[in-house]
């Protein structure tokens, strides 16, 4: 398993989960980290990435209350959610591209998925 991704649960609306995705050497060299999350009868969609540079992208809906960061020495890419919304709920993937995107590139990896419940 080269992207391996942990931290999802259930929490009720309000609250707050930090996601983690453990690569690989090779994986976490490879400029853009990214969190997708699909949520049922939709489309996996961008909710934030990180280059390795630090610089920031976020979907519009978790500007403000998610926050992404990387910790380079430890090959991991960190998601903390905080004032989850039911409609927040979903699998949440990890992601790692050659450049920064919003959608994912050719020749990138996913990792598995991680459950996130909101409880209204």
């Amino acid at each position: 398993v080269q992207l391996q991704a942990s931290g999802g649960g259930l929490v009720q609306a309000g609250g707050s989960l930090r996601l983690s995705c453990a690569a690989s050497g090779s994986i976490f060299s490879r400029n853009f980290m990214a969190w997708y999350r699909q949520a049922p009868g939709k489309q996996r969609e961008l909710v934030a990435g990180i280059t390795i540079g630090g610089i920031t992208d976020y979907a519009d809906s978790v500007k403000g209350r998610f926050t992404i960061s990387r910790d380079n020495a430890k090959n991991t890419v960190y998601l903390q959610m905080d004032s989850l919304k039911p409609e927040d709920a979903g699998v949440y993937y990890c992601r790692a591209d050659r450049f920064r995107t919003q959608v994912p590139l050719q020749f990138g990896y996913w990792g598995q998925g991680t459950l996130v419940t909101v409880s209204s």
